[in-house]
């Protein structure tokens, strides 16, 4: 994840002001789903509590942690597996969910949700070329994502945007800022997509781990049994090699 780009800020208003055009953009976007009034009028979130727009890898859990995170979910089959591994070993992890498997499963988000897990933005149809795409594509494809999820979810708000492949943009990660979202990267990537076999996953993030504390898995997008059976696994060594777990930092 070497796409840092130039940090930019949020510019503050009069809370009154912020109050009324946080609302005001809410329900535009609500109601037209039209991405530019909505990013054109940030939240009132995110006028009240600035988001840094660089791409984040730190655990806000001093000491010896790590972040789980799991994407492109959520899935019927493979999302309760993942949940019910991370609630035997105690352990809440970051979900990035796409946007229509969210809108189309909003009892699983819920249910992540409530286990106080946290909720990332992975976009509406996970297109790895993000980064070669004009804004307004970016736009929708981020935001459009993010009311699916905190529509699906009923309350709780998305935290993290993630691109897809890492494929962050100047643009992607201001906006997602402003709209209250973190950008997330990753230092361990499972491999888990590809299949390779539950000892290659579990070898792959024992070795990896070294690099960060951020470490990707998936729960969509296929047969995840590999990566179920993985979690089980390494979850109970990480806690073994004195690893404590948290969330990205905001």
């Amino acid at each position: 994840m070497a796409r840092h780009g130039r940090r930019s800020g949020i510019i503050g208003v009069a809370a009154v002001a912020a109050a009324s055009l946080g609302v005001a953009g809410y329900l535009t976007f609500g109601q037209s789903g039209a991405t530019s009034e909505a990013h054109a009028e940030p939240t009132e979130q995110a006028r009240t509590a600035p988001i840094d727009p660089s791409i984040v890898h730190a655990s806000d859990r001093p000491g010896k942690s790590l972040n789980i995170t799991i994407d492109d979910g959520p899935d019927p089959v493979w999302t309760p597996k993942v949940l019910s591994v991370l609630k035997k070993n105690d352990v809440k992890a970051t979900f990035c969910m796409i946007g229509p498997s969210a809108k189309a499963h909003p009892d699983l988000v819920k249910q992540v949700a409530a286990a106080g897990h946290k909720l990332c933005d992975h976009t509406v149809s996970h297109n790895t070329g993000m980064d070669h795409k004009p804004e307004s594509f970016q736009s929708k494809q981020i935001l459009d994502a993010q009311q699916m999820i905190e529509q699906a979810a009923g309350g709780p708000r998305v935290d993290y945007y993630r691109a897809p492949g890492g494929a962050f943009t100047p643009y992607s990660r201001k906006l997602a800022a402003e709209r209250g979202m973190r950008p997330l990267g990753w230092n361990v990537d499972s491999k888990d997509f590809e299949r390779p076999g539950t000892d290659a996953i579990v070898r792959t993030v024992r070795r990896e781990l070294r690099n960060g504390p951020t470490v990707l898995f998936h729960d969509g997008g296929g047969d995840r049994s590999q990566t179920v059976a993985a979690l089980d696994r390494l979850l109970p060594w990480m806690k073994q090699q004195g690893y404590g777990f948290g969330f990205p930092k905001r």
